[in-house]
């Protein structure tokens, strides 16, 4: 039975069924447009290991205010924001100025993008439509994961993520090998190669987590790495689904090590993603205290990358878990304002910084395309004065000379490389922030960043450094020995651009 109405002066036909619905899910029709309230399901393209992902988009609107959720396996996350006619922004908590949904009501159907990148068409969705639930796994009780005796110094290496995201696969990881030996990486101390998402196949009749069709041998693929005298890494979370929404470690966490393992991995980046919808920041040590044991009941050496974005105080127990790294902040984006930022977030974390256990403030976009070339030196810079991991997320097939000359400066790795494992601290006067590394030889590395638009001169003091005299003084950019006189050097800097100096 067909009926003709009028909806905002377009005459359409439909079935009586279908208006009943419509009015059900969306409420009454206005000159404002529809209400956005009800259940809306989102279908993805199907993943490479051929799983089709849904998520549920739950609404409420009153007047222009607009509340609710959107849930799938990898996360549930509570929104609020506000609606105008058929166009709608949804804020998450942790965001006041980055909507994480934003789109518009077209032909009864929700046009959006998720988290400024993820294109998404929502449909209605039935009252008994639902995303399954977890079961809960209790955490273990707390105990010290012994140490595994790696990372004396801080991880460099090469991670796919930044540049290649979900489209990385094994014939471009072998040619990224081979790049690392070729470009001079290898060499100047790059030597882990690290899978990030998109890897992970499903599991099979005994559970053990198969890779999809983009790495159909990761044995192989070790042992290619390994010929070029690299290190192999790889990614897992320990939720039910990665931040891509693939199959992770939750309730596997011996059985993936185990495999892991028998592929011949050398490094494990384990990202907490889902697992902030079943877990609690209060259980984020004994969480990640479960995959720490399990790689040390393996045997082999496997470095322990903890990616739970410096929450629930991690520097404090991240040795006691196992952890050789951790991230001090959130993902790091190829942009000035977001690079300071995650270093300034270091600041806090110095003390806990030292051979074996290493604060991260995320990977390396130098050449990427972003930023400057003076913003890639500091960048560079500020990762070798806070001793961070580096690695780097370029392609490193085919690089510039400049972004060569930044990432294989040896002067500059060398201060990341020191044994003595300290981390800088930062004094700020102005636009100026001067950032002081003790060294193992008893000298110090110093950078003074610009962090103003407009170039500034930089004045270096023998007491800000605490010595008494130098003995030499070494431009690590400029290649070159400098002067201290009357206790001081000074040099202009441009903006947004660092001096870097070693000092003994």
């Amino acid at each position: 039975m067909q009926k003709s109405w009028l909806r905002n002066g377009v005459l359409a036909t439909v079935s009586v069924y279908a208006l009943a619905v419509s009015c059900f899910l969306f409420g009454s029709v206005s000159g404002h447009g529809q209400s956005l309230t009800g259940r809306w399901m989102v279908v993805a393209k199907p993943l490479d290991n051929g799983e089709q992902p849904k998520s549920l988009i739950e609404l409420k609107q009153n007047g222009n205010e607009l509340t609710g959720t959107m849930k799938n396996l990898d996360y549930t996350v509570q929104m609020k924001g506000t609606a105008t006619g058929s166009h709608f922004e949804l804020f998450a908590a942790w965001s006041a100025t980055r909507p994480f949904l934003v789109g518009d009501l077209v032909n009864g159907e929700l046009h959006g993008i998720e988290r400024g990148h993820h294109n998404l068409v929502a449909t209605p969705a039935a009252a008994t439509v639902d995303i399954p639930s977890v079961s809960y796994i209790e955490p273990p009780p707390l105990q010290k994961v012994p140490g595994n005796d790696l990372a004396k110094t801080p991880p460099m290496g090469w991670n796919s993520w930044n540049l290649f995201a979900g489209k990385i696969d094994d014939q471009t990881v072998r040619t990224m090998a081979d790049a690392m030996v070729s470009s001079g990486m290898r060499d100047a101390g790059y030597i882990y190669v690290n899978i990030d998402d998109t890897w992970e196949g499903v599991r099979d009749a005994q559970g053990n987590l198969q890779s999809n069709h983009k790495f159909p041998d990761m044995k192989a693929l070790s042992d290619y790495v390994h010929s070029k005298g690299l290190k192999l890494g790889i990614y897992s979370s320990p939720g039910p689904r990665t931040c891509a929404g693939y199959p992770a470690s939750y309730g596997h966490e011996e059985q993936d090590a185990k495999t892991f393992a028998s592929w011949g991995i050398d490094y494990l980046k384990y990202d907490w993603c889902s697992a902030r919808n079943i877990y609690k920041n209060d259980a984020l040590q004994p969480v990640y205290q479960k995959m720490g044991a399990a790689l040390k009941s393996t045997g082999r050496p496997i470095v322990y990358s903890l990616c739970e974005y410096g929450w629930g105080n991690v520097e404090k127990w991240g040795t006691e878990v196992g952890g050789n790294l951790w991230r001090t902040t959130g993902d790091i984006r190829d942009e000035w304002s977001s690079m300071i930022g995650n270093v300034e977030q270091q600041v806090p974390t110095a003390p806990y910084a030292g051979p074996g256990h290493w604060n991260d403030p995320d990977m390396l976009e130098v050449g990427n395309g972003h930023m400057t070339d003076d913003e890639y030196r500091s960048h560079m810079s500020l990762w070798a004065l806070t001793a961070a991991p580096l690695l780097a997320g370029n392609d490193v097939r085919d690089m510039t000379p400049v972004t060569k000359s930044i990432l294989l400066n040896k002067e500059v790795i060398a201060v990341d490389q020191d044994s003595l494992g300290k981390q800088a601290s930062p004094i700020k006067n102005g636009d100026l922030e001067t950032w002081v590394k003790p060294m193992a030889d008893g000298g110090v590395a110093v950078g003074v960043v610009n962090l103003g638009a407009t170039p500034s001169d930089a004045t270096i003091h023998l007491t800000d450094l605490h010595l008494n005299r130098v003995k030499k003084a070494h431009d690590l950019w400029a290649h070159k020995d400098v002067k201290f006189t009357g206790g001081a050097y000074s040099a202009p800097v441009p903006s947004h651009g660092v001096l870097l100096l070693r000092v003994n």
